[in-house]
This record gives structure tokens, C-alpha cells and sequence, in this order.
């Protein structure tokens, strides 16, 4: 199958972005939903701003059309990342070399022309890892809709993979002051929640953290009142740092409070997501390392899962060789092409490690979709509920594309 035409269209993404840098640093204020300050990341207008996204469109030779979306994190410009997406700066890209390159093109395998796309550079440097992310998204697409096939199928047949005969659990997600949106993760049976967002220490976690302590508890308390019989969901909390910043990157007095926060939660799991933030990869892996080894002489039963400065590929492979975080998110954006993601969580599970499909609230409808099939193909241990932080629309979107995808591949064998 043929690629006739490459098109691309401007739209919305499913969130924002956010100044990371400015939020920590403080001298910020909430004025309802904006956030009000300056700026301190190149690119950043404003500490909070609309997320933008351009849609790939492949039309092939029989009139069947495969899209992916371009985008980029809520927290873009940090810890390493490429610069704020802006639309209209990469245009150019995409209606000149991209559609040169693609257009005429056989389409029926994903894996050699992601491979080409992703080489490609615009003056001297590669292009936008939302520009990567985009068009990696439509060539799996095409490859799926070339092949007649789900695109977890698509995946499995290039990557020697087995795809999962079972929906993957979902780490539901929601800012830490929408209470209610618990309740209905609760209600919904989700396996993973609820995330937060403890990205400011004074703010969020309060003095020696009781703020952080006190909502914990209270998740659990949610579950213990409104879930089902039985219903035993893993606590996952996002800190963004907060807790190196607030013991000075002391890990036996971090793990010592984590200990307190297993406590809150009683019997349910504890997974932690990037309690600390140091100032390089290599920096972030030691300083993971001293966290884990506080925690096993502590005797605390928490799992740790690294973000910040696994950007790429070669990121990933070096976290996990480490062995020093329990789970990396793979954050799909940050990685550009989507084979670099696959490629990502099948490493990690080569070396033992759990398995999480991650993204942002920021991305779109079909780059969810797109990831789903990755996490059936993988078989993750979970994946990160998006786009959005509405809950419903999230959960909806990808347990229904799971089950969807599931019954046709079941039907067919």
C-alpha cells in the first residue's frame, strides 16, 4: 500500500502546557484555573498555556486515510526536554521534507519508515520530538490499515511480540485538588490512582509534608468507603521532586517519610513517581539508587518509578540498566518516534523491569489510541490514563479501544 498524499492540519491537544521551572521555583499564583507570573522556560508566553497540535493525515492509494497527532508534554522544556511545541514553526517540515520523503512511499511496514523520520533533520538538528511523535503515530496507522489489522497486531507481527489477551490496568489521573474525580476513579473500579500533582513544595506538600500525608490518607479512606467489595487499587502519587527538595535530597529522612505515607495507606500498594530531581541523568540515577537502598534498609515497601531525564532512548536503556527505580515511564512524546517508545518498554522488560506505557494529559484521541495498542502489544503492566485530566473521557476512550481491539483479534483466531 502507497502513500498518495501527506496533509497537515493545526488543532487543540487534550491539556496544556505548564512552566515547570516556574511553578518550583514559587512567586506564582492560582487566579482560578491560570496561573499567574512570569515565565522562566524559553518559549513559555505564560506559566500556563493552551497546548497546540499539529494532525498528520496519510492518505493512501485506496482512499483510506491514517493520522497521527503532533504534540508535546504538559511540563515541556524540563529536566532535558525539547522546547515548547509551537504549530506554526514546524509547518514547513511537514508540507516540504516529511511529505517528500513519504509520498509514494509503501506503507505496509511501520518500522522502516519511523526509522527514516526519525534520522531526518532541519538545519543540522533532528526534528521536534512532537513532530517525531506525530508522524510515527500515522506510519503505524497506515501500517495497521496496509495490513488489515489492529495496530496491536501491527506491532506484534514487527516486534516478535504477543499481544496481551487482556485489557492492561489503567493509572487514572487527576489534579490533586479535584476530589471528586477520585471518587469516580473509585466508583469506576480504576486499578491505578489517582497520580496528584505535587509539583510545588511550600504549596502542595505543606511543612514536613502533611499535606501530601493527609491526602493519602484520605485516597485511602475513599477506597475503603466507596469501592467494591475487594477492590484493592495501587496508590500511585507524582511529586515532581517536591520530596528532595523539601529533606535536601536526603534519602534515608525521604524514605523515612515514605514510610509514614505506606502507613496512610495501609494494606494497598504505594507506588511513588519521581520524588526526587537532581540535576543530570546520571545524578537522578545515584540519587535513585541511595532512595532505594534507604528504603530496603528501612524496611519500607515502596516502589519508585523515575520520569524526568528518561527522554530518549538511550535514557531508558541506561535508567534501566542501573536498576535503580522499580518502573520508568515511558513518557511517549518524550521519546519522538513511536518504535522508539515499543522499543523502550521492551528493554525494560528484558531486564526484569515493570512495564509502563506513560504520555501526558496534553495529548489527543488518536496518539491514546495509538498507545493502547502499544501497551496490548507489550503487554504492560499499566499505562497512563490521557488525554485530559477529566477521568470519564480518558477511561472511556482506552478501555473501550482495549476491549474493541481485543474482541477482533480474539475473533479472528
Amino acid at each position: 500500500m502507497k502513500i498518495q498524499d501527506v496533509l497537515a492540519v493545526t488543532g487543540r491537544s487534550g491539556y496544556f502546557n505548564k512552566d515547570l521551572a516556574a511553578v518550583r521555583a514559587g512567586g506564582v499564583t492560582a487566579n482560578g484555573f491560570n496561573i499567574e507570573g512570569d515565565p522562566v522556560t524559553p518559549g513559555f508566553d505564560r506559566v500556563i498555556q493552551p497546548g497546540e497540535v499539529i494532525s498528520v493525515m496519510l492518505v493512501l492509494e485506496d482512499g483510506s486515510v491514517a493520522h497521527g497527532d503532533c504534540l508535546d508534554v504538559i511540563f515541556t522544556g524540563a529536566a532535558g526536554r525539547d522546547p515548547i511545541f509551537r504549530a506554526r514553526e514546524h509547518m514547513a517540515h511537514l508540507e516540504g521534507p516529511i511529505r517528500e520523503l513519504l509520498v509514494g512511499r509503501d506503507c505496509s511496514l511501520f518500522k522502516p519508515l519511523a526509522a527514516e523520520i526519525e534520522a531526518l533533520e532541519a538545519g543540522g538538528a533532528k526534528l521536534h520530538t512532537a513532530v517525531r511523535y506525530g508522524v510515527s503515530q500515522a506510519l503505524l496507522h497506515a501500517a495497521s490499515l496496509a495490513g488489515r489489522e489492529c495496530m496491536a497486531e501491527t506491532v506484534a507481527r514487527e516486534y516478535g511480540t504477543e499481544v496481551s489477551t487482556a485489557p492492561i490496568p489503567i493509572l487514572a489521573m487527576c489534579p490533586t485538588d479535584q476530589l471528586k474525580q477520585v471518587d469516580k476513579m473509585v466508583m469506576k473500579g480504576v486499578e491505578l490512582l489517582p497520580h496528584g500533582s505535587f509539583s510545588n513544595t511550600q504549596e502542595h506538600l505543606g511543612p514536613g509534608g502533611q499535606l501530601l500525608l493527609d491526602y493519602a490518607g484520605w485516597v485511602a479512606g475513599r477506597v475503603a468507603d466507596l469501592g467494591a467489595p475487594g477492590y484493592s487499587p495501587i496508590i500511585h502519587l507524582d511529586v515532581y521532586g517536591t520530596l528532595g527538595e523539601l529533606f535536601d535530597m536526603d534519602a534515608a529522612a525521604i524514605a523515612g517519610f515514605l514510610g509514614r505515607l505506606k502507613e496512610q495507606v495501609g494494606s494497598l500498594e504505594l507506588y511513588m513517581e519521581t520524588p526526587i530531581i537532581a540535576d543530570s541523568r546520571e545524578a537522578q540515577i545515584e540519587a535513585f539508587r541511595a532512595l532505594g537502598e534507604a528504603l530496603a534498609g528501612q524496611g519500607v515497601d515502596v516502589k519508585l518509578i523515575a520520569d524526568e531525564w528518561c527522554n530518549t532512548l538511550d535514557d531508558i536503556r541506561v535508567f534501566a540498566d542501573a536498576e535503580a527505580v522499580d518502573f520508568i515511564q515511558v513518557k511517549t512524546p518524550d521519546l519522538g518516534g513511536l518504535h522508539n517508545s515499543i522499543e523502550a518498554l521492551l528493554y525494560c522488560k528484558a531486564k526484569g523491569m515493570g512495564i509502563y506505557v506513560g504520555g501526558t494529559a496534553n495529548e489527543t484521541d488518536q496518539s491514546a489510541r495509538l498507545c493502547t495498542h502499544i501497551a496490548l502489544a507489550s503487554r504492560a503492566d499499566f499505562m497512563m490514563l490521557k488525554p485530559g485530566q477529566g477521568v470519564d473521557e480518558g477511561l472511556m476512550l482506552q478501555t473501550n479501544e482495549m476491549q474493541r481491539a481485543l474482541a477482533l483479534i480474539a475473533g479472528r483466531n
